[in-house]
């Protein structure tokens, strides 16, 4: 019994980790179980999932399949969409410039600021009064 072939990669955004598989087939997404379209409800958001895909022509050459957790659903979208780009680099080393030229192989690395204590927020002071 052959093996189907598939490839990995792991993305990351903010505080979300996604785990993606590509498997060739007809350009179905498939995240956490639900389909893309009921688990974005945005269109941006499935946008910024499909670029690598639509980058590289290759948006019914492969089924992605998406473990995704952590952080909003824009963190989520962000993660996903480094995840395929990495799997994608796996599957064929010719689609790296143009990844790599288009950002989507450079892990975000903006964070939210940690809260300091003796304020309210990372940054936002309790309000001052002179007297």
């Amino acid at each position: 019994m052959a093996k189907i072939q598939q490839y990995q990669g792991t993305g990351r955004r903010k505080t979300s980790v996604a785990r993606v598989r590509l498997v060739p087939g007809t350009g179905k997404i498939v995240i956490n179980g639900r389909d893309i379209d009921n688990y974005f409800g945005l269109e941006t958001l499935k946008t910024i999932v499909r670029q690598p895909l639509n980058l590289t022509e290759t948006l019914a050459a492969y089924d992605v399949l998406v473990n995704v957790y952590g952080g909003g659903f824009t963190g989520q979208a962000g993660a996903i969409r480094h995840g395929i780009s990495r799997a994608l680099v796996k599957a064929d080393a010719d689609f790296r410039p143009a990844l790599k030229k288009a950002g989507f192989l450079t892990r975000d690395p903006r964070m939210k600021e940690r809260r300091k204590y003796g304020l309210k927020k990372a940054r936002k002071a309790p309000q001052f009064s002179k007297r």
